[in-house]
């Protein structure tokens, strides 16, 4: 009984993601319109219900979770998923990434940059947390954090600087001196 249990978790959790690479696996244009987004999530939803009630893989579940409500603009709920999925994986960075994301999503910049403190003491050497750093610096206004965050980010990763300009989180710093001076140069 337990080997079927462990096969229909595995199999449970391979469903969940591929409805979750469905809704992402496409940028624009050709991702999937927003009700076809939200019917993949919810079944996502419906899918880790029916997982057997063990503990193994519960920290994946629970990942899977948050990325679905996530999807369904359900915030706080996937701050939930993500914070207890934490708790049984604290070294997967993308946990981190999606955890920051939704606090910031709820109004949390505090709780936001936290997670990606977090995410920094997972692994450092990742431009993505430094650049989603200095976004959410920038939103709170720390122009000194912003710019150190988001140079590290342009060292490990120069094409961020190619994302800089459309980024409205670097809106309420965007004609400080110091932000000027660092987008501006040319690489």
């Amino acid at each position: 009984m337990a080997d079927y249990q462990r096969v229909r978790r595995q199999q449970l959790l391979r469903e969940a993601e591929g409805y979750l690479e469905l809704i992402t696996a496409f940028h624009a244009p050709y991702s999937a319109k927003p009700a076809l987004r939200r019917t993949m999530a919810e079944r996502v939803l419906a899918t880790l219900r029916r997982m057997p009630p063990t503990t193994g893989h519960r920290g994946h579940a629970l990942y899977l979770q948050g990325q679905a409500l996530r999807v369904l603009s359900r915030y706080k709920e996937a701050v939930e998923a993500f914070k207890e999925a934490a708790e049984l994986d604290p070294d997967n960075l993308r946990l981190w990434l999606a955890l920051g994301w939704c606090h910031k999503r709820c109004g949390r910049l505090d709780l936001a940059i936290q997670a990606l403190e977090e995410a920094l003491c997972v692994d450092s050497s990742e431009a993505i947390v430094h650049y989603n750093l200095a976004c959410y610096w920038s939103l709170a206004r720390n122009v000194k954090l912003s710019v150190a965050y988001l140079a590290r980010a342009f060292e490990l990763d120069p094409n961020y600087r190619d994302h800089v300009h459309a980024e409205a989180d670097f809106d309420p710093i965007r004609q400080h001196p110091d932000f000027l001076s660092l987008t501006s140069v040319i690489v």
